[in-house]
Parts: structure tokens; C-alpha cells; sequence
């Protein structure tokens, strides 16, 4: 025959066990939890083991760790109207947990959510250049208008990064035709200011030249020299600028006569 004494022995055993697993919580490091007492907010516990009155309070925890979320792409029309797709990351954390639990259903979705649309308003109030060449100054922004509207939750936006924007096929082209063009630019204009250099380094030369008719005798034979140096079927035939002069003369006064 069973013992009856055993039987209510297991039996408040079982009680025991059912209202100490209750009653015993455990709050990690990076845990805090909001105490709800007959659904009255009465407090913070842990981190640590925390005891709670079974049945009659219950806790909810609040992770205070950094959270990284992506924000999905976000087609958008820049202030000059191109039409261009955005993605996005954001870091946050929570740093009042009680205003994190009472203000706000469900914290980290709602910032999910207002990190989407301040992006698309971000983006849609910049030119094209300023999201292709200043993302720093529009990541500014965005954590900016994300962190206050956040602020009342008890969450902290720390950044906000864009990574990545993409533009229409046409557009790709158009700017590519741009690039080709301006390089072509820079390269006229190289090209131009180095024979702007060089006529003047000639022009200085042939005055030197023409102080000094040695000189232009010397360059005359400079060149010569170095056109002997070429294996090719080339003959000069040297002709001082003085007998040329000579004829000049003669010819001048043969006219004359």
C-alpha cells in the first residue's frame, strides 16, 4: 500500500520547485530587467540572480549591448531628380531601459523604421553630387535626426553608414561619357601649356641665339651631330650662314645697279 506521507511529500516538493523557478532569475552583465508588480512598473533589477514574488510580479529584460541593424534599400529621387537606390547601417543601444520598456512597444523595430524614412528624406533633400562625394556629411545627418527621435525611447544612435548607392544604367553611362570628357579637357589643356612653355624656352633661346651668332653655330653643329649618329642614307652638306649672307648682299646690290 502506497504511503500517503510520501506521496504529499513529493507533492510539496513539486510546489517548491514550481514557485522557486518562479521566483529565481537570472540577469546577465549586459542585462537590466523591468520589474511589473500586479502590472505596476516598481523598478531595475541586476545584474545577478533577482527575486521576484511568483504570480504576482513578473520581468522584462532589455539587452544594453549594441545593436547593428541594416536598413533595407531605399529608392529614392535626389533634389535634382535622378532617381538613385540606398542602403544603410545602424548602430544603437539602449541606455534608459525603463523608458525603453514603458515608452515604446517594441524599440529596436520603431528605430528600424525611423532610420527608413529619415534615409529617404535625407537623400531626397541632397543633389546627386552631395550622396556620390559628401556620404560623411549626410551620415551626420541622418544619426542626427535618428538619435533625437530616438531619445524619448531611451535609445542611443551612435552611427549611421551608408554603404552603398546605385544609380540607373543611363545615368552610369552619362557619367562615364563625363569622366572621358573631362580627362580629354585636362589632357588638351596639359598639352597646350607644355607647348605654351616650350615656345617661350625658343623664343628665349633665339634671342641668346642672336646676341651671339656663335652660338647658333655651335647649336648648327650640335644637330648635326647628333643626325650622324642615325644609321640612315642622309647627306649634309654643312653651308656657313655667313656665304648665304654673301649671296644676300649681292643679289642686293646687283638690283640696285
Amino acid at each position: 500500500m502506497i504511503d500517503m506521507g510520501w506521496i504529499l511529500y513529493l507533492f510539496v516538493a513539486l510546489i517548491v520547485l514550481v514557485v522557486l523557478s518562479a521566483a529565481i532569475k537570472i540577469i546577465q552583465e549586459y542585462e537590466r530587467g523591468g520589474v511589473f508588480r500586479l502590472g505596476r512598473f516598481v523598478g531595475l533589477r541586476g545584474p545577478g540572480l533577482v527575486l521576484i514574488i511568483p504570480f504576482i510580479e513578473r520581468i522584462r529584460k532589455v539587452d544594453l549591448r549594441v545593436v547593428t541593424m541594416d536598413v533595407p534599400q531605399q529608392e529614392c529621387i535626389t533634389l535634382d531628380n535622378v532617381t538613385v537606390t540606398v542602403d544603410a547601417v545602424i548602430y544603437f543601444r539602449v541606455v534608459e531601459p525603463a523608458d525603453s520598456i514603458l515608452k515604446v512597444l517594441d524599440y529596436a523595430r520603431a528605430t528600424w523604421l525611423l532610420a527608413q524614412t529619415t534615409l529617404r528624406n535625407v537623400v531626397g533633400q541632397s543633389e546627386l553630387d552631395d550622396v556620390l562625394a559628401h556620404r560623411e556629411r549626410l551620415n551626420e545627418k541622418i544619426q542626427g535626426i535618428v538619435d533625437e527621435g530616438t531619445n524619448p525611447w531611451g535609445v542611443k544612435v551612435s552611427m549611421v553608414e551608408i554603404k552603398d548607392v546605385e544609380l540607373p544604367e543611363n545615368m552610369k553611362r552619362s557619367m562615364a561619357a563625363q569622366a572621358a570628357a573631362e580627362r580629354d579637357r585636362r589632357a588638351k589643356v596639359v598639352h597646350a601649356e607644355g607647348e605654351f612653355q616650350a615656345a617661350e624656352k625658343l623664343s628665349a633661346a633665339a634671342r641668346v641665339m642672336s646676341d651671339t651668332p656663335a652660338a647658333l653655330q655651335l647649336r648648327y653643329l650640335q644637330s648635326m651631330t647628333a643626325i650622324a649618329t642615325e644609321r640612315t642614307n642622309t647627306i649634309i652638306f654643312p653651308l656657313p650662314l655667313e656665304l648665304m649672307k654673301a649671296f644676300g648682299d649681292s643679289a642686293a646690290r646687283d638690283k640696285s645697279k
